[in-house]
Parts: structure tokens; sequence; C-alpha cells
């Protein structure tokens, strides 16, 4: 048997490292920006005004598809301005939505940003050195990204929220386009 003094030592770093494990995850979830704070940055401190595009009919199909889930409602908010276009999405990682901002300017994200995430893992999504593969990016063939986006282990689902939002993004800034030029 152990005596006192070794289970003791024992103990200490398990639970310290039990403390930072826990302190990290609830590290990890939180607002890492609002969305006004977003569409200032996005704008220069201007937000043009909120439109929106409506979620019903092939577009609700488009949404359900792409995005593995249905449509948080009927209406989806965007800003637009000049060839720029805002687009705040939520997607479900594992249990929880993550909430990202997107800037969308001829067709390609200029910007990719995780402002809310609920979860207990996948966190790792809101660092530079996962958002910025975004940048440049647009839709290829079959509404697919036209660039591959490396993943991260232990983030997977929210890898692929993340990466469903920025295409569903893409998609969104189209049809805005195509419903403008219209005659």
């Amino acid at each position: 048997m152990l005596s006192f003094l070794t289970r003791a030592r024992v103990r200490r770093p398990v639970l310290l490292l039990l403390l930072i494990t826990a302190a990290g995850m609830v590290h990890a979830r939180g607002v890492y920006q609002t969305p006004q704070a977003f569409l200032k940055e996005a704008f220069n401190n201007e937000i043009p005004p909120m439109q929106r595009i409506w979620l019903s009919g092939e577009m609700g199909d488009i949404y359900r598809k792409e995005m593995q889930e249905a449509p948080p409602r009927l209406r989806l908010r965007y800003w637009q301005h000049n060839d720029s276009s805002v687009w705040i999405l939520q997607a479900i990682g594992k249990e929880h939505p993550i909430t990202a901002g997107f800037i969308v300017k001829h067709g390609e994200l200029q910007q990719a940003r995780v402002l809310e995430f609920r979860e207990s893992r996948g966190w790792e999504i809101r660092y530079p050195f996962f958002t910025e593969q975004f940048r440049q990016i647009g839709l290829g063939p079959g509404r697919q990204l036209n660039k591959a986006i490396d993943g991260i282990t232990g983030a997977t689902l929210s890898v692929r929220a993340m990466t469903n939002m920025a295409r569903m993004a893409l998609i969104l800034d189209a049809k805005v386009k195509e419903q403008h030029d219209a005659p």
C-alpha cells in the first residue's frame, strides 16, 4: 500500500492537471467578438442598413443541404456595401452552435472569424492559423470551396461547421448578387 505521503504526492499533480484542463475548457467557450463589433470592423465603423434574404423554397433547400440542418429562421440578415457583404451565421459543432462572421467581396471570402464558441472542444478554430485558410476562397464546381481546408485533430466537427458556414456565406452572397443583377 502507498503511504499517506506517497498518495499525497500522486494526488497533487493529478489534481493540478485536472484543474488546468478544466480551466482551459471553460476559457475556450465564450464570446470572442460581438456581431456588432465585427460589423463595425468590416465596414470601418459605418455599418450599412441590415438587409434580409428569404430562406424558403429553393434557398431553404440549399441551406438544409449545405449546412446539414434546417434554417434557424425564415429570413437571414446580412449587410452589404459596394462589393462587400457580411454574413453572421451559426452552425452546430457537436452539440452547440458556433457563431462566425464572414466578409465576402467579389465572390471570395476576405475574412472568416469565430465570434462565439459554445462547445467544450474544437475551440482552436478561432485562431488565425485556422481562419486564415479561408482567405481568398471562392466556390468551385458543385458549390464546393475551391481550396481544401486543413483540419485540426480533435476539432473535426467544429472544422466541418466552420467550412459549411464559409460555403453558405459564398452561396448566399452569389444569390444576393444574382437577385440584384436580375432585370
